[in-house]
């Protein structure tokens, strides 16, 4: 479902694009692969020079090299349009400070002491928060099992999925419906 019609008329004067796309290596490793785009549908000036209509004033790549435990064993940064040409793209090699980190175990909190402010730049900083839903949905059936409902996995445990969001508690109705086998009464129905 869309979002509503505005209700008063509007122009375009920015578009941010995010991708992320995960890739399986032939190596057991997986590859997150993610660009943030920025462009404005008219001419700008920057301090640097114009650029042009829908003429990228950010373009820049970051791939995290990832286990199937969510651990970074490698990543890269690349800059092909920048506003300070020279200046913010000689520095992909400050993201080699996420190799260590898990995406899972309080990855954005270690982000931000690692690469926040000065130590990073902000767009790539801020690209880098998408990488542990990316690789989560990477890893759903693949990597992660998510259970059918009825028949899951060896049964011990719930499906990962559970209990990570509003939709999917175990005392709500998507539970009660989809994953019965996992459902949690309310306390005051105990």
């Amino acid at each position: 479902m869309p979002l509503p019609t505005p209700t008063s008329s509007r122009t375009p004067r920015h578009t941010r694009h995010i991708v992320a796309q995960a890739f399986e290596r032939d190596d057991g490793l997986w590859d997150i692969d993610a660009r943030i785009t920025d462009v404005k549908p008219r001419m700008v000036e920057l301090a640097s020079g114009q650029r042009g209509p829908n003429e990228p004033i950010h373009d820049l790549w970051l791939r995290v090299t990832i286990d199937t435990q969510l651990n970074i064993v490698d990543a890269e940064a690349v800059s092909d349009a920048v506003p300070y040409p020279g200046y913010c793209d000689t520095f992909g090699h400050a993201y080699k400070k996420l190799i260590g980190l898990n995406l899972i175990q309080s990855f954005r909190h270690h982000l931000r002491e690692r690469l926040a402010g000065v130590h990073g730049c902000t767009h790539l900083t801020e690209l880098s928060s998408v990488l542990p839903t990316a690789a989560i949905q990477a890893f759903a059936g693949d990597v992660l099992p998510t259970g059918d409902g009825k028949n899951d996995d060896d049964g011990t445990q719930p499906p990962f999925q559970l209990d990570r969001c509003h939709a999917l508690r175990r005392d709500g109705p998507a539970v009660a419906n989809y994953y019965p086998r996992w459902v949690i009464k309310p306390s005051a129905e105990r």
